[in-house]
């Protein structure tokens, strides 16, 4: 039979008890009784841009006997993960659209990471590693994002005309998608002030202010203000879309010129009439910098500016101006053409 604690014991013990119970209540952890096979990635979010190859990379410490890994995107607003790739360490399979871009690196036998050629705008997104060895299941999550250029979008009948699907559709149309919050919040933080609120991809309604004002949801600090739950099918609003690089050019097409007229300039030249995207994405990556208004293929007329002058539309702020949307007869702009 064991004897009484020593004193010294006693105390020893006493001392760590409110220790432990310190520590536990701060949220750590006991000690995972088996080895963790996956590596903490050093970098939780990696950047690309569109057209790019993306590595997601996931690493294990050590092979366990015998494993699958499975990669599988987080959907943003739905309760889902869609499936994209399943590898035993030697074999992979594909899933899905992503998966026909997708592939394995196999840098050396613990790698594990995630390569995406071609990225596109949907890719952006959270990213789960989840390796399976029949034990205890183990997974890190990452973060792919793109650089890129938020902006603001309603239709030739005014504001507030899109329901969610619409404005989804509408983004679509113009080479972009609906932004996230994620990119709306950069997008504020690069100076975007905007006071018809808009649909976001997760489903919300929000619009960024950078200057407080009373037109703009009245007094009070500069943010992203929001309306709430809204009803996808029922309630209207505008568009945030999203866009990154494309793979082609933007030029300028001076002339008087009507929207058909407009769409025939181009085609002389081998394009076709830019849309909103992609005048966006020039003016954001490739600087382009031009004071004449022209026709876009959704039959508005817009230019870009990157060095505000008085005789530029008057803003003191880089952007892209609006004509909104003229007669598509109105033989009174030139035409910005998009050409790959």
């Amino acid at each position: 039979m064991p004897g009484p604690l020593s004193l010294p014991t006693l105390c020893h013990f006493l001392l760590l008890w409110p220790f432990a119970i310190f520590h536990k209540a701060l949220g750590d952890t006991a000690p995972h009784p088996g080895p963790h096979y996956l590596l903490p990635p050093i970098h939780e979010v990696i950047h690309s841009r569109r057209g790019a190859t993306a590595t997601l990379p996931c690493v294990l410490g050590a092979p366990p006997p015998s494993y699958k890994v499975r990669w599988s995107k987080v959907e943003p607003g739905e309760l889902r993960e869609t499936l994209i790739l399943i590898t035993n360490g030697l074999q992979a399979r594909g899933y899905g659209p992503l998966g026909g871009r997708a592939r394995m690196r196999r840098g050396h036998r613990l790698d594990a990471s995630l390569v995406i050629e071609g990225v596109r705008l949907e890719d952006e997104g959270r990213y789960r590693c989840e390796l399976i060895n029949g034990i205890e299941d183990e997974s890190v999550a990452l973060t792919l994002r793109l650089e890129g250029v938020v902006f603001p979008y309603q239709p030739s009948r005014g504001r507030y005309q899109f329901n969610y699907y619409e404005a989804k559709q509408a983004c679509e149309e113009q080479d972009g998608r609906l932004a996230t919050y994620a990119q709306l919040y950069q997008a504020w933080t690069e100076g975007l002030d905007w006071c018809n609120a808009g649909w976001l991809l997760e489903g919300s309604v929000r619009y960024p202010v950078l200057t407080a004002r009373a037109p703009c949801g009245g007094p009070g600090r500069p943010g992203i203000r929001s309306y709430g739950p809204r009803d996808r099918k029922r309630d209207r609003y505008d568009a945030f879309c999203f866009t990154s690089m494309t793979a082609g050019h933007v030029f300028f097409v001076p002339g008087r010129l009507t929207l058909s007229e407009a769409h025939a300039a181009c085609r002389r030249r081998g394009a076709t009439v830019a849309k909103v995207g992609h005048l966006y994405a020039a003016w954001k990556f490739s600087g382009l910098d031009q004071c004449d208004g022209g026709w876009l293929a959704d039959g508005s007329v817009r230019f870009p500016i990157t060095s505000p002058r008085p005789r530029c539309g008057g803003l003191p702020d880089p952007g892209v101006r609006s004509f909104g949307f003229p007669r598509a007869q109105q033989a009174a702009f030139g035409t910005y053409c998009y050409s790959e």
